[in-house]
This record gives structure tokens, sequence and C-alpha cells, in this order.
């Protein structure tokens, strides 16, 4: 699995400036799992990023099912951020997934005001369709 949420707070606290910060990033979508060739497909791909990113959500049982979240993008920093909203969004259950704040969680990292408009757009993208994900998720028949 990815890097915590809580490990990603600290180090950026503990990072002084945002170069620092922006090869961190990069790491983070350095360690992201292998995301599956047969998924980069137009089902897949999250639309209003620049960069291409893709985005596989596995469910669990039940009527409030737990989400596993798996992405990629060609792009570097945008890895990054995937792996930010992965560690922020995966392993919780989708009634959990609709309660989370990425916005106020984006803005304590700083990355609100670093972030060109353009990745600032797609990153709501991603945070779209993971919300549409896990309400999709919560209206779904429990699976058997």
């Amino acid at each position: 699995m990815t890097t915590a949420i809580e490990t990603i707070r600290d180090d950026f606290a503990f990072l002084d400036d945002w170069e620092e910060r922006y090869r961190y990033i990069i790491e983070l979508g350095g360690g992201l799992p292998p995301y599956p060739e047969d998924k980069r497909d137009d089902a897949h791909k999250v639309p209003g990023c620049v960069s291409q990113v893709w985005l596989q959500t596995a469910r669990g049982d039940g009527k409030d099912p737990e989400l596993t979240f798996m992405g990629d993008s060609d792009a570097h920093i945008v890895r990054g951020l995937v792996a930010i909203l992965l560690a922020l969004y995966s392993g919780h259950k989708a009634s959990e997934v609709l309660g989370i704040d990425a916005e106020q969680t984006l803005r304590d990292l700083g990355l609100d005001e670093h972030l060109s408009p353009q990745r600032a757009n797609g990153l709501r993208s991603m945070i779209k369709r993971i919300r549409r994900e896990a309400e999709t998720a919560l209206s779904a028949p429990a699976s058997a």
C-alpha cells in the first residue's frame, strides 16, 4: 500500500521548502504499485486532467463497502498527487469517503497555493471521480 496520509502530513511539515516538497511528491508517485495496462482505457481515465490519469476502484461487500483505489498518471508530479489522494481515500468505507474533506487536506498541505490552475483542476476532477465511485457503491445493491 502507499504511504499513510498522516505520514505525508508529517513529512510535509518537516520539509522546509517547496522544491523539497515537489521532490517528495514525485517520490510518493514512484511508490505507487504498478497500474494494470489493461485498465489504461477510457473507462478508467479521469476526465478534466491535463495529464493522463487513470483510476480503478475495488469495492468490498455490503451496503457500505470498503473502497480501495489504484491509480496512475503519465506525469511524475501528478502521479505523486494521485498517491496523496489514494492515501487519503483508499481503504475507507464508501460513507467515510464521502465525509472526507479532501479540499481541506490539500489546503493543509499547502497544495492549493503551490499547484498550477491546471493541476488543481485535475485534482478536483480526481476527487469528484472518487466521490462518485463512493456514491455509486452506496446506491448499488449489496454483493451476495
